[in-house]
């Protein structure tokens, strides 16, 4: 990567980047952007540089990584927006790439819609230059093709997706909230990254981290334990700071508001620290332990009674509409089947689909997800099942079910989705000690939770079916020490009398 311009006399002519970044309330992202590059900083510059790195001067040469740990409307996809500008527009890749090669400049978020909003940003930094809209040859829904050999590329953060070509950088959008190893998901944020750091490795290219902060947990966490401060890698820097620190403009009000409403999540979403208040619920040590590997249906037996639990949905959202159909055995809850249908769909005809399963498994009532409401009971009705609202709601559920996998007393089946799912659940204590369990910002539980419910059905029969137990049992032995009492009443001599141990004889 051979700079036609520097980064600093980019932000300052208005005919390249210098109307995008203009003014006092930018002033902290010009400085970062330009130590990115490894350019020289001022004494005041230098200032600004150690309060948001905690070092004490800038790097002597471009960065391999960075990490710019920020607040909510902190300005980060606005200034990530200028720093691909310039690395692709302004800096010249020939002699890393072959004749005929393309190089990438990729820009990674949670998910398509996300990604957009930094190539929208990217191409309007483009188009606003006198010299850099010159360069644009096309334009489509996820690219930006420039004459220079460059195209500026938008996906979704899937590990899949995003291995083979040659990057000249990678941008990472809101990576805190991409799933994580300890989350167990296949497609963690480590794998992610993992897949891209290879098509750096030709040209040399930088990879940058822009994200509010959220779990203590995954790459930005540790990017910013072994680099934030003095004692990082010289060639890796992480910044942080709080959402005003980066962006003056913000109304101090809204932050006030945010903290006043929940101080902890505000100090995340705002404050730019990382929260100490969530942890994941399982381990996907635990999860395993109880799937059937291979085993992804059980078919219905005559000889068992089983029991089901929905999670319906309208159809038209994000969530899934899911079903979850098993039984007991002695101690133990074996899931059967389970049902997903993602959305789009008509709920009428998912709900018809399921309770002709539900009939196969002999089962005429189902319980449901609380929050449903009454509008689920009639659908499932029509088709001659009876619907229940659950009890608990679903945060107890998760709460209830922890005990049940850690001790080994679930039997799941290998279906990929539920055992993400579970791993991805988050605790989280709010104000007070009051604890809530539920899945990641941008992720899905909707399995997870049908499955917490059956269980959650199936011990209660259990329990029921104990109670009973133990009411007939003390029934069977009051009635048999009263049959002994008669008996000892009618053939005992006159002289005696009854006591409670027994009988007693009199003088």
């Amino acid at each position: 990567m051979k700079p036609i311009t520097t980064m600093r006399r980019a932000l300052e002519d208005t005919a390249l980047l210098g109307g995008i970044l203009p003014g006092d309330t930018w002033r902290a992202w010009r400085i970062l952007l330009i130590a990115t590059m490894g350019e020289a900083l001022t004494a005041p510059e230098r200032a600004t540089f150690k309060q948001f790195t905690g070092r004490e001067t800038e790097p002597s040469s471009r960065v391999d990584e960075a990490a710019f740990v920020v607040g909510r409307r902190g300005g980060k996809s606005r200034s990530m927006s200028v720093l691909a500008s310039y690395i692709a527009g302004l800096c010249d890749h020939s002699d890393k790439l072959v004749p005929g090669e393309r190089g990438v400049l990729l820009c990674i978020a949670p998910d398509q819609r996300q990604a957009a909003i930094t190539l929208n940003y990217t191409a309007a930094a483009f188009e606003r230059s006198k010299m850099l809209r010159q360069l644009i040859e096309d334009r489509t829904a996820d690219t930006l093709r420039l004459k220079n050999g460059i195209d500026i590329e938008v996906r979704a953060a899937s590990f899949r997706r995003l291995r083979g070509p040659t990057y000249i950088a990678v941008l990472a959008d809101e990576a805190a909230f991409w799933y994580t190893a300890d989350g167990g998901s296949a497609n963690a944020d480590t794998e992610i990254l993992n897949a891209v750091r290879p098509g750096l490795a030709t040209t040399g290219g930088p990879l940058i981290i822009g994200s509010s902060p959220y779990a203590r947990r995954g790459e930005l966490w540790a990017l910013y334990k072994a680099h934030h401060g003095p004692d990082g890698d010289a060639r890796i820097i992480v910044a942080q700071g709080a959402s005003r620190d980066f962006n003056p403009s913000l109304a101090e009000a809204v932050v006030s508001r945010a903290y006043a409403r929940d101080p902890v999540a505000a100090s995340a979403e705002y404050g730019g620290m990382f929260r100490t208040d969530i942890e994941s619920l399982l381990t996907r040590e635990a999860v395993e332990a109880v799937v059937s590997p291979g085993i992804y249906e059980r078919p219905p037996l005559a000889s068992i009674n089983y029991v089901a639990f929905v999670d319906p949905a309208g159809g038209s959202g994000k969530d899934s509409m899911t079903l979850a159909i098993g039984h007991r055995d002695g101690d133990g809850i074996i899931l059967d089947a389970v049902r997903e249908r993602k959305p789009t769909f008509s709920p009428e005809h998912v709900t018809a689909e399921f309770c002709a399963i539900l009939k196969l498994y002999r089962v005429s009532k189902v319980t449901g997800d609380r929050f449903a409401g009454e509008w689920a009971r009639e659908p499932f009705r029509k088709f001659g099942v009876a619907y229940d609202p659950a009890a608990e709601p679903k945060s107890n559920l998760y709460r209830d079910l922890l005990p049940a996998i850690n001790s080994k007393l679930l039997d799941l089946l290998d279906h990929s989705g539920l055992i993400n799912q579970l791993i991805s659940l988050e605790r989280r204590t709010a104000r007070g000690g009051r604890e809530s369990i539920d899945h990641p910002p941008n992720g899905h539980d909707d399995v997870a939770n049908a499955v917490a419910g059956l269980a959650s059905v199936l011990s209660k029969k259990q329990t029921s079916y104990d109670d009973t137990l133990a009411w007939v049992d003390s029934r069977a032995m009051a009635d048999r020490h009263a049959s002994i009492e008669a008996f000892m009443k009618a053939t005992a001599p006159k002289s005696a009398r009854m006591s409670r141990g027994g009988i007693v004889m009199e003088n």
